[in-house]
Protein backbone atom coordinates (compact mmCIF):
# COMPACT_ATOMS: atom_id res chain seq x y z
CA UNK A 1 0.00 0.00 0.00
CA UNK A 2 2.72 2.27 0.53
CA UNK A 3 4.22 1.66 -2.47
CA UNK A 4 1.12 2.27 -4.13
CA UNK A 5 0.75 5.69 -2.49
CA UNK A 6 4.38 6.81 -3.47
CA UNK A 7 3.03 5.94 -6.72
CA UNK A 8 -0.07 8.25 -6.90
CA UNK A 9 2.32 10.86 -5.31
CA UNK A 10 4.46 11.43 -8.17
CA UNK A 11 2.00 11.06 -11.06
CA UNK A 12 2.49 14.07 -13.32
CA UNK A 13 -0.60 15.67 -13.13
CA UNK A 14 -1.09 18.35 -15.31
CA UNK A 15 -2.53 21.62 -13.01
CA UNK A 16 -2.73 19.08 -9.86
CA UNK A 17 -5.78 20.52 -7.29
CA UNK A 18 -6.30 18.41 -3.92
CA UNK A 19 -6.03 14.36 -3.36
CA UNK A 20 -5.70 12.04 -5.62
CA UNK A 21 -7.62 8.51 -5.04
CA UNK A 22 -8.12 5.57 -7.12
CA UNK A 23 -11.19 3.63 -8.10
CA UNK A 24 -10.85 -0.05 -6.56
CA UNK A 25 -13.00 -1.65 -9.11
CA UNK A 26 -10.86 -0.57 -12.18
CA UNK A 27 -7.55 -2.03 -11.80
CA UNK A 28 -6.85 -4.51 -14.98
CA UNK A 29 -3.38 -6.26 -15.16
CA UNK A 30 -2.50 -7.22 -18.59
CA UNK A 31 0.08 -8.02 -20.20
CA UNK A 32 2.40 -7.66 -17.30
CA UNK A 33 0.97 -3.81 -17.62
CA UNK A 34 -1.42 -2.47 -14.26
CA UNK A 35 -4.44 -0.01 -15.41
CA UNK A 36 -6.36 1.58 -13.44
CA UNK A 37 -8.41 5.28 -12.87
CA UNK A 38 -8.11 7.58 -10.91
CA UNK A 39 -10.29 11.25 -9.53
CA UNK A 40 -8.76 14.25 -8.84
CA UNK A 41 -10.64 17.28 -7.96
CA UNK A 42 -11.24 18.58 -11.42
CA UNK A 43 -10.89 14.90 -13.73
CA UNK A 44 -10.60 11.41 -13.98
CA UNK A 45 -7.58 10.06 -15.84
CA UNK A 46 -6.32 6.54 -16.88
CA UNK A 47 -3.10 5.12 -15.63
CA UNK A 48 -1.09 2.71 -16.94
CA UNK A 49 2.48 1.30 -15.46
CA UNK A 50 4.16 -1.49 -17.68
CA UNK A 51 5.05 -2.51 -21.12
CA UNK A 52 1.66 -1.25 -23.01
CA UNK A 53 1.58 2.21 -21.43
CA UNK A 54 3.69 3.80 -24.62
CA UNK A 55 0.59 2.62 -26.30
CA UNK A 56 -1.76 5.95 -24.32
CA UNK A 57 -1.25 9.67 -25.02
CA UNK A 58 -0.49 11.54 -22.04
CA UNK A 59 2.26 12.36 -19.67
CA UNK A 60 4.68 9.60 -19.56
CA UNK A 61 7.10 9.32 -17.04
CA UNK A 62 9.19 6.23 -15.16
CA UNK A 63 8.72 4.68 -11.76
CA UNK A 64 11.63 2.37 -10.42
CA UNK A 65 12.52 1.71 -13.80
CA UNK A 66 9.29 1.18 -15.40
CA UNK A 67 7.46 3.04 -18.24
CA UNK A 68 4.09 4.59 -17.07
CA UNK A 69 1.75 7.20 -18.21
CA UNK A 70 -1.10 9.67 -17.09
CA UNK A 71 -3.73 9.49 -19.60
CA UNK A 72 -6.44 11.96 -20.44
CA UNK A 73 -10.01 10.32 -20.62
CA UNK A 74 -9.71 11.00 -24.78
CA UNK A 75 -11.36 8.91 -27.64
CA UNK A 76 -8.17 7.75 -29.06
CA UNK A 77 -6.80 6.35 -25.82
CA UNK A 78 -10.47 4.81 -24.97
CA UNK A 79 -9.88 3.40 -28.80
CA UNK A 80 -6.47 1.52 -26.85
CA UNK A 81 -8.52 0.62 -24.03
CA UNK A 82 -10.79 -1.06 -26.01
CA UNK A 83 -7.90 -3.26 -27.44
CA UNK A 84 -6.55 -3.93 -24.37
CA UNK A 85 -9.03 -4.86 -21.82
CA UNK A 86 -11.88 -5.91 -24.53
CA UNK A 87 -14.99 -6.02 -21.73
CA UNK A 88 -14.47 -2.23 -22.27
CA UNK A 89 -15.72 -2.38 -25.95
CA UNK A 90 -19.44 -2.72 -26.63
CA UNK A 91 -20.63 -6.25 -27.64
CA UNK A 92 -23.95 -7.54 -29.34
CA UNK A 93 -26.82 -8.20 -26.78
CA UNK A 94 -30.01 -8.35 -27.72
CA UNK A 95 -29.82 -11.61 -28.06
CA UNK A 96 -29.92 -12.49 -24.52
CA UNK A 97 -33.35 -12.44 -22.79
CA UNK A 98 -33.70 -8.83 -21.63
CA UNK A 99 -31.89 -5.79 -22.39
CA UNK A 100 -32.49 -2.42 -20.86
CA UNK A 101 -30.91 1.04 -22.34
CA UNK A 102 -29.86 3.92 -20.41
CA UNK A 103 -29.13 6.62 -23.12
CA UNK A 104 -26.85 9.40 -21.14
CA UNK A 105 -26.91 12.65 -22.58
CA UNK A 106 -24.34 13.89 -20.54
CA UNK A 107 -21.76 11.20 -20.20
CA UNK A 108 -21.42 11.39 -16.81
CA UNK A 109 -24.31 8.58 -16.01
CA UNK A 110 -22.82 5.32 -16.53
CA UNK A 111 -21.40 4.62 -13.00
CA UNK A 112 -24.64 4.83 -11.58
CA UNK A 113 -26.66 3.25 -14.30
CA UNK A 114 -23.69 0.05 -13.32
CA UNK A 115 -25.02 0.39 -9.95
CA UNK A 116 -28.55 -1.13 -11.06
CA UNK A 117 -27.07 -3.66 -13.94
CA UNK A 118 -25.03 -4.85 -11.26
CA UNK A 119 -28.22 -5.45 -9.06
CA UNK A 120 -29.82 -7.10 -11.87
CA UNK A 121 -27.16 -9.86 -13.31
CA UNK A 122 -30.11 -10.97 -15.27
CA UNK A 123 -31.00 -7.65 -17.45
CA UNK A 124 -27.76 -6.68 -19.85
CA UNK A 125 -27.41 -2.92 -20.54
CA UNK A 126 -27.52 -0.70 -23.78
CA UNK A 127 -24.87 2.53 -22.32
CA UNK A 128 -24.22 3.89 -25.07
CA UNK A 129 -27.86 5.03 -26.56
CA UNK A 130 -28.26 8.61 -28.37
CA UNK A 131 -30.23 9.28 -31.12
CA UNK A 132 -28.93 11.84 -34.02
CA UNK A 133 -31.51 14.54 -32.60
CA UNK A 134 -30.22 14.06 -29.09
CA UNK A 135 -26.17 13.84 -30.33
CA UNK A 136 -26.87 16.92 -32.00
CA UNK A 137 -28.65 18.91 -29.05
CA UNK A 138 -26.03 18.03 -26.71
CA UNK A 139 -22.94 19.30 -28.97
CA UNK A 140 -21.43 15.53 -29.13
CA UNK A 141 -20.53 12.69 -31.46
CA UNK A 142 -21.17 9.08 -31.59
CA UNK A 143 -18.03 8.26 -30.63
CA UNK A 144 -18.06 10.49 -27.59
CA UNK A 145 -21.24 8.28 -26.08
CA UNK A 146 -19.16 5.63 -26.91
CA UNK A 147 -15.99 6.47 -25.32
CA UNK A 148 -18.15 7.59 -22.05
CA UNK A 149 -19.71 4.46 -21.60
CA UNK A 150 -15.92 2.79 -22.20
CA UNK A 151 -14.75 4.65 -19.17
CA UNK A 152 -17.55 4.13 -16.91
CA UNK A 153 -17.72 -0.01 -18.03
CA UNK A 154 -13.61 -0.16 -17.41
CA UNK A 155 -14.13 2.42 -13.79
CA UNK A 156 -16.57 -0.21 -12.29
CA UNK A 157 -14.92 -3.36 -13.39
CA UNK A 158 -18.04 -4.16 -15.30
CA UNK A 159 -17.53 -7.22 -16.95
CA UNK A 160 -20.80 -8.79 -18.49
CA UNK A 161 -20.87 -7.01 -21.93
CA UNK A 162 -22.95 -3.97 -22.74
CA UNK A 163 -24.40 -2.67 -26.20
CA UNK A 164 -23.86 0.16 -27.91
CA UNK A 165 -27.09 1.84 -29.98
CA UNK A 166 -27.19 4.18 -32.54
CA UNK A 167 -30.74 4.98 -31.95
CA UNK A 168 -33.16 5.88 -34.04
CA UNK A 169 -31.20 6.64 -37.25
CA UNK A 170 -32.67 7.72 -40.79
CA UNK A 171 -30.72 7.89 -43.31
CA UNK A 172 -27.77 5.84 -44.53
CA UNK A 173 -25.42 7.78 -43.99
CA UNK A 174 -26.18 7.69 -40.26
CA UNK A 175 -26.19 4.16 -39.82
CA UNK A 176 -22.59 4.17 -41.72
CA UNK A 177 -21.80 6.42 -39.38
CA UNK A 178 -22.90 4.50 -36.00
CA UNK A 179 -21.20 0.94 -37.23
CA UNK A 180 -18.14 2.61 -38.53
CA UNK A 181 -17.59 4.17 -34.67
CA UNK A 182 -18.29 0.62 -33.60
CA UNK A 183 -21.74 0.26 -32.28
CA UNK A 184 -23.16 -3.21 -31.80
CA UNK A 185 -27.04 -1.84 -32.66
CA UNK A 186 -28.39 0.07 -35.41
CA UNK A 187 -32.09 1.46 -34.47
CA UNK A 188 -33.73 1.88 -37.79
CA UNK A 189 -36.00 4.90 -37.32
CA UNK A 190 -38.74 4.36 -40.09
CA UNK A 191 -41.13 7.36 -39.35
CA UNK A 192 -40.31 9.25 -42.52
CA UNK A 193 -42.29 6.63 -44.88
CA UNK A 194 -44.82 5.67 -42.87
CA UNK A 195 -48.27 7.90 -44.07
CA UNK A 196 -50.42 9.29 -41.45
CA UNK A 197 -53.00 10.27 -43.25
CA UNK A 198 -54.53 6.47 -44.28
CA UNK A 199 -56.72 6.19 -41.45
CA UNK A 200 -59.24 9.43 -42.51
CA UNK A 201 -59.22 8.04 -45.94
CA UNK A 202 -62.26 6.33 -47.47
CA UNK A 203 -62.25 2.31 -48.58
CA UNK A 204 -62.74 3.75 -51.60
CA UNK A 205 -59.68 6.00 -51.55
CA UNK A 206 -57.59 3.61 -50.23
CA UNK A 207 -58.63 0.93 -53.15
CA UNK A 208 -57.85 3.91 -56.03
CA UNK A 209 -54.34 4.03 -54.71
CA UNK A 210 -53.42 0.91 -53.84
CA UNK A 211 -54.67 -1.38 -56.09
CA UNK A 212 -53.49 -5.29 -54.62
CA UNK A 213 -51.35 -7.39 -56.66
CA UNK A 214 -51.60 -11.14 -57.02
CA UNK A 215 -48.31 -11.83 -54.96
CA UNK A 216 -50.38 -9.70 -51.83
CA UNK A 217 -53.43 -11.80 -52.11
CA UNK A 218 -52.43 -14.74 -52.21
CA UNK A 219 -50.26 -14.62 -49.03
CA UNK A 220 -52.87 -13.15 -46.97
CA UNK A 221 -56.14 -13.25 -48.09
CA UNK A 222 -58.63 -16.22 -47.59
CA UNK A 223 -57.24 -17.78 -44.84
CA UNK A 224 -56.42 -16.70 -41.32
CA UNK A 225 -52.93 -16.87 -39.20
CA UNK A 226 -52.85 -18.41 -35.96
CA UNK A 227 -50.42 -16.86 -33.71
CA UNK A 228 -49.79 -18.94 -30.27
CA UNK A 229 -53.63 -19.86 -31.12
CA UNK A 230 -55.33 -16.23 -32.18
CA UNK A 231 -56.44 -15.98 -35.39
CA UNK A 232 -55.10 -12.40 -37.36
CA UNK A 233 -57.65 -12.18 -40.15
CA UNK A 234 -56.95 -9.87 -43.31
CA UNK A 235 -59.82 -8.61 -45.25
CA UNK A 236 -59.08 -6.67 -49.00
CA UNK A 237 -59.43 -2.80 -47.03
CA UNK A 238 -57.15 -3.84 -43.84
CA UNK A 239 -54.60 -5.48 -46.38
CA UNK A 240 -54.58 -2.41 -48.51
CA UNK A 241 -54.23 -0.05 -45.04
CA UNK A 242 -51.39 -1.51 -44.24
CA UNK A 243 -49.47 -1.58 -47.49
CA UNK A 244 -50.43 1.74 -47.64
CA UNK A 245 -49.51 2.85 -44.04
CA UNK A 246 -45.93 0.25 -44.00
CA UNK A 247 -45.05 -0.37 -47.78
CA UNK A 248 -42.59 2.21 -48.47
CA UNK A 249 -41.25 1.83 -44.62
CA UNK A 250 -40.60 -1.85 -45.43
CA UNK A 251 -38.80 -1.08 -48.25
CA UNK A 252 -36.74 1.20 -47.02
CA UNK A 253 -35.69 -1.06 -43.89
CA UNK A 254 -35.34 -3.85 -46.58
CA UNK A 255 -32.62 -1.81 -48.23
CA UNK A 256 -30.61 -0.86 -45.63
CA UNK A 257 -30.26 -3.84 -44.48
CA UNK A 258 -28.87 -5.47 -47.66
CA UNK A 259 -26.91 -2.59 -48.02
CA UNK A 260 -25.08 -2.26 -45.01
CA UNK A 261 -25.94 -4.79 -42.35
CA UNK A 262 -24.12 -7.73 -43.67
CA UNK A 263 -27.74 -9.62 -44.33
CA UNK A 264 -27.50 -10.05 -40.12
CA UNK A 265 -24.08 -11.57 -40.44
CA UNK A 266 -22.00 -8.43 -39.81
CA UNK A 267 -21.23 -6.78 -36.32
CA UNK A 268 -24.65 -5.15 -35.10
CA UNK A 269 -27.46 -6.04 -34.21
CA UNK A 270 -30.68 -4.58 -36.32
CA UNK A 271 -33.91 -3.39 -34.69
CA UNK A 272 -37.00 -1.59 -36.64
CA UNK A 273 -38.52 1.23 -35.39
CA UNK A 274 -42.22 2.29 -36.58
CA UNK A 275 -43.11 4.00 -32.96
CA UNK A 276 -42.03 7.81 -34.23
CA UNK A 277 -45.41 8.37 -35.71
CA UNK A 278 -48.95 9.21 -35.06
CA UNK A 279 -50.60 6.13 -36.12
CA UNK A 280 -50.71 3.34 -33.66
CA UNK A 281 -49.50 0.00 -35.16
CA UNK A 282 -52.29 -2.53 -34.64
CA UNK A 283 -51.75 -5.98 -33.86
CA UNK A 284 -52.26 -6.69 -37.52
CA UNK A 285 -49.95 -3.77 -38.76
CA UNK A 286 -47.50 -5.69 -36.52
CA UNK A 287 -47.91 -8.84 -38.41
CA UNK A 288 -48.28 -7.46 -41.79
CA UNK A 289 -44.85 -5.35 -41.07
CA UNK A 290 -42.81 -8.24 -39.12
CA UNK A 291 -44.08 -10.70 -41.90
CA UNK A 292 -43.31 -8.44 -44.96
CA UNK A 293 -39.25 -8.53 -43.50
CA UNK A 294 -39.50 -11.96 -42.89
CA UNK A 295 -40.03 -12.83 -46.74
CA UNK A 296 -37.29 -10.44 -47.88
CA UNK A 297 -35.28 -11.81 -45.78
CA UNK A 298 -34.64 -9.31 -43.41
CA UNK A 299 -33.60 -10.25 -40.19
CA UNK A 300 -34.49 -8.12 -36.55
CA UNK A 301 -33.47 -9.12 -33.29
CA UNK A 302 -36.05 -5.96 -31.98
CA UNK A 303 -38.92 -4.34 -33.47
CA UNK A 304 -40.77 -1.01 -31.82
CA UNK A 305 -44.34 -0.84 -32.73
CA UNK A 306 -45.98 2.47 -31.56
CA UNK A 307 -48.42 1.29 -29.28
CA UNK A 308 -52.16 2.43 -28.06
CA UNK A 309 -52.34 5.17 -26.21
CA UNK A 310 -49.47 7.63 -25.84
CA UNK A 311 -45.93 7.09 -24.73
CA UNK A 312 -44.96 10.86 -23.95
CA UNK A 313 -41.25 11.66 -22.76
CA UNK A 314 -40.63 11.41 -19.18
CA UNK A 315 -44.33 10.83 -17.76
CA UNK A 316 -46.20 7.86 -17.26
CA UNK A 317 -48.31 6.05 -20.08
CA UNK A 318 -51.59 7.96 -21.00
CA UNK A 319 -54.56 5.99 -21.97
CA UNK A 320 -56.57 2.91 -21.50
CA UNK A 321 -54.37 -0.05 -19.42
CA UNK A 322 -57.18 -2.32 -20.17
CA UNK A 323 -56.80 -1.64 -24.03
CA UNK A 324 -52.99 -1.44 -24.06
CA UNK A 325 -53.12 -5.35 -21.84
CA UNK A 326 -55.36 -6.57 -24.69
CA UNK A 327 -53.01 -5.23 -27.62
CA UNK A 328 -49.94 -6.21 -25.77
CA UNK A 329 -50.71 -9.55 -25.08
CA UNK A 330 -51.24 -9.93 -28.92
CA UNK A 331 -47.77 -7.97 -29.80
CA UNK A 332 -45.80 -10.25 -27.70
CA UNK A 333 -46.40 -13.07 -29.04
CA UNK A 334 -46.40 -11.86 -32.80
CA UNK A 335 -42.43 -11.18 -31.60
CA UNK A 336 -42.58 -14.45 -30.31
CA UNK A 337 -43.79 -15.92 -33.84
CA UNK A 338 -41.61 -14.32 -35.66
CA UNK A 339 -38.18 -14.54 -33.50
CA UNK A 340 -37.40 -11.12 -32.07
CA UNK A 341 -37.94 -9.07 -29.10
CA UNK A 342 -40.43 -6.72 -28.71
CA UNK A 343 -38.72 -2.94 -28.01
CA UNK A 344 -40.58 -0.20 -25.91
CA UNK A 345 -38.97 3.16 -26.72
CA UNK A 346 -39.98 6.15 -24.82
CA UNK A 347 -39.78 3.87 -22.07
CA UNK A 348 -38.56 6.16 -19.07
CA UNK A 349 -41.46 6.39 -15.91
CA UNK A 350 -43.99 3.99 -17.81
CA UNK A 351 -44.69 2.68 -14.42
CA UNK A 352 -48.42 1.93 -14.94
CA UNK A 353 -47.52 -0.75 -18.17
CA UNK A 354 -43.99 -2.10 -17.03
CA UNK A 355 -45.67 -4.86 -15.20
CA UNK A 356 -47.86 -5.85 -18.11
CA UNK A 357 -44.77 -5.85 -20.83
CA UNK A 358 -43.04 -7.57 -18.22
CA UNK A 359 -46.14 -10.62 -17.87
CA UNK A 360 -46.82 -10.86 -21.72
CA UNK A 361 -43.36 -10.75 -22.99
CA UNK A 362 -42.87 -13.14 -20.72
CA UNK A 363 -39.96 -11.27 -19.46
CA UNK A 364 -38.11 -11.45 -22.61
CA UNK A 365 -38.07 -7.96 -23.53
CA UNK A 366 -35.91 -4.47 -25.00
CA UNK A 367 -36.79 -1.11 -22.84
CA UNK A 368 -35.16 1.94 -23.89
CA UNK A 369 -34.84 4.96 -21.22
CA UNK A 370 -32.81 8.41 -21.71
CA UNK A 371 -34.32 11.77 -20.36
CA UNK A 372 -35.30 10.46 -17.03
CA UNK A 373 -31.55 10.31 -16.43
CA UNK A 374 -31.17 13.63 -17.07
CA UNK A 375 -34.10 14.59 -14.77
CA UNK A 376 -32.85 12.69 -12.07
CA UNK A 377 -29.25 15.09 -12.61
CA UNK A 378 -31.43 18.51 -12.89
CA UNK A 379 -33.37 16.77 -9.84
CA UNK A 380 -30.25 17.17 -7.74
CA UNK A 381 -29.35 20.54 -8.84
CA UNK A 382 -32.43 21.40 -7.39
CA UNK A 383 -31.82 19.68 -4.19
CA UNK A 384 -28.28 21.20 -3.69
CA UNK A 385 -28.44 24.14 -5.48
CA UNK A 386 -31.63 25.98 -5.24
CA UNK A 387 -30.76 29.26 -6.71
CA UNK A 388 -29.64 28.21 -9.61
CA UNK A 389 -32.06 25.82 -10.33
CA UNK A 390 -34.36 28.48 -10.50
CA UNK A 391 -31.81 30.42 -12.90
CA UNK A 392 -32.44 27.00 -15.33
CA UNK A 393 -36.28 26.70 -14.66
CA UNK A 394 -36.79 30.30 -15.93
CA UNK A 395 -34.82 29.95 -18.67
CA UNK A 396 -36.50 26.73 -19.67
CA UNK A 397 -39.78 28.59 -19.52
CA UNK A 398 -38.69 31.11 -21.99
CA UNK A 399 -37.29 28.13 -24.54
CA UNK A 400 -40.06 25.57 -24.21
CA UNK A 401 -41.72 27.04 -27.34
CA UNK A 402 -38.48 26.16 -29.77
CA UNK A 403 -37.46 22.93 -27.82
CA UNK A 404 -41.18 21.78 -28.87
CA UNK A 405 -40.03 21.64 -32.31
CA UNK A 406 -38.03 18.17 -31.31
CA UNK A 407 -40.65 16.76 -29.64
CA UNK A 408 -44.47 15.88 -28.97
CA UNK A 409 -45.86 16.70 -25.49
CA UNK A 410 -48.84 18.10 -24.06
CA UNK A 411 -47.05 19.72 -21.39
CA UNK A 412 -49.40 22.76 -20.23
CA UNK A 413 -47.13 25.87 -18.80
CA UNK A 414 -49.68 27.03 -16.68
CA UNK A 415 -49.84 24.22 -14.40
CA UNK A 416 -46.73 24.61 -13.42
CA UNK A 417 -46.03 25.89 -9.77
CA UNK A 418 -45.05 29.26 -10.37
CA UNK A 419 -41.41 29.65 -8.89
CA UNK A 420 -41.83 32.51 -6.59
CA UNK A 421 -44.52 30.11 -4.61
CA UNK A 422 -42.02 27.46 -4.23
CA UNK A 423 -39.58 27.47 -1.15
CA UNK A 424 -36.45 25.98 -1.70
CA UNK A 425 -37.36 23.20 -0.06
CA UNK A 426 -39.97 22.42 -2.05
CA UNK A 427 -38.16 22.94 -6.02
CA UNK A 428 -37.52 19.28 -5.73
CA UNK A 429 -41.24 18.08 -5.63
CA UNK A 430 -41.86 20.18 -9.23
CA UNK A 431 -39.62 16.58 -10.92
CA UNK A 432 -43.12 14.83 -9.32
CA UNK A 433 -45.55 17.25 -11.67
CA UNK A 434 -46.03 16.31 -15.13
CA UNK A 435 -45.76 19.54 -16.72
CA UNK A 436 -42.85 20.12 -14.87
CA UNK A 437 -41.17 17.21 -16.10
CA UNK A 438 -41.71 17.45 -19.63
CA UNK A 439 -40.48 21.07 -19.68
CA UNK A 440 -36.87 20.42 -18.17
CA UNK A 441 -37.02 17.06 -19.92
CA UNK A 442 -37.21 18.77 -23.57
CA UNK A 443 -35.71 21.88 -23.17
CA UNK A 444 -32.16 19.77 -22.19
CA UNK A 445 -30.43 20.91 -25.58
CA UNK A 446 -31.11 24.47 -25.12
CA UNK A 447 -30.26 24.90 -21.52
CA UNK A 448 -27.19 23.05 -22.06
CA UNK A 449 -26.69 24.97 -25.02
CA UNK A 450 -27.09 28.81 -24.06
CA UNK A 451 -24.34 31.09 -23.49
CA UNK A 452 -23.50 34.11 -22.31
CA UNK A 453 -23.28 37.19 -24.47
CA UNK A 454 -19.12 36.66 -24.55
CA UNK A 455 -20.00 33.44 -26.01
CA UNK A 456 -18.91 31.76 -22.62
CA UNK A 457 -21.47 28.97 -21.22
CA UNK A 458 -24.49 30.20 -19.34
CA UNK A 459 -25.30 26.56 -17.55
CA UNK A 460 -22.97 23.88 -18.75
CA UNK A 461 -19.77 24.35 -17.12
CA UNK A 462 -21.22 25.29 -13.86
CA UNK A 463 -23.61 22.41 -14.03
CA UNK A 464 -20.95 19.74 -14.68
CA UNK A 465 -19.07 21.03 -11.91
CA UNK A 466 -21.74 20.51 -9.57
CA UNK A 467 -23.10 16.80 -11.06
CA UNK A 468 -19.09 16.20 -10.40
CA UNK A 469 -19.24 17.63 -6.77
CA UNK A 470 -22.98 15.75 -6.00
CA UNK A 471 -21.50 12.58 -8.27
CA UNK A 472 -22.58 9.99 -5.08
CA UNK A 473 -25.97 11.84 -4.90
CA UNK A 474 -26.87 11.77 -8.82
CA UNK A 475 -25.91 8.19 -8.36
CA UNK A 476 -27.91 7.23 -5.72
CA UNK A 477 -31.20 8.90 -7.43
CA UNK A 478 -30.18 6.45 -10.52
CA UNK A 479 -29.98 3.60 -8.57
CA UNK A 480 -33.16 4.21 -7.06
CA UNK A 481 -35.07 5.47 -10.51
CA UNK A 482 -33.79 3.44 -12.52
CA UNK A 483 -34.15 0.34 -10.46
CA UNK A 484 -37.60 0.74 -9.78
CA UNK A 485 -37.94 0.63 -14.01
CA UNK A 486 -36.54 -2.86 -13.58
CA UNK A 487 -37.80 -4.05 -10.88
CA UNK A 488 -41.42 -3.68 -11.95
CA UNK A 489 -40.66 -5.05 -15.38
CA UNK A 490 -39.83 -7.88 -13.46
CA UNK A 491 -42.63 -8.23 -11.09
CA UNK A 492 -44.60 -10.45 -13.55
CA UNK A 493 -42.64 -12.31 -15.13
CA UNK A 494 -43.29 -15.81 -13.15
CA UNK A 495 -46.94 -15.20 -13.09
Amino acid sequence: MEKFQAFLSCLPLPGRVGDVSSYPRSFVRKDDTDLFMIRTSESDFLVARGPESPRFSGEHFVFEGVPAVVAPLSHENAAVLRVLVPFTAPVRVLGRERTFGVGDRLGIAGPGHLRVFELHPDVSPVLAQQSVREITLTHRTFAEVLDSATFAVFREGFTRGFGADGDHLKKPEEVKTALETGYTMITLDCSEHIRNDVADMSSAQVAAECPLDSELRSRYLDHPFLVEGQPIVFQEDSLRRCQLVYGKAIAFATQIFRDLMNHGNGTADFEISIDETMTPTTPLQHFFVANELNVRGVKVETLAPRFCGEFQKGVDYVGDLRQFEAEMQIHAAIARHFGYKLSIHSGSDKFSVFPLIGKYTRGRFHVKTAGTNWLEAMRVVALTDPQFYREIHAFALSAFGEARKYYHVTTRLDRIPALETLTDARLPELFDQNDARQLIHITYGLILGATQPDGSSRFRTRLYQLWRKEESRYFDRLQRHIGRHIDLLLSTVNQ
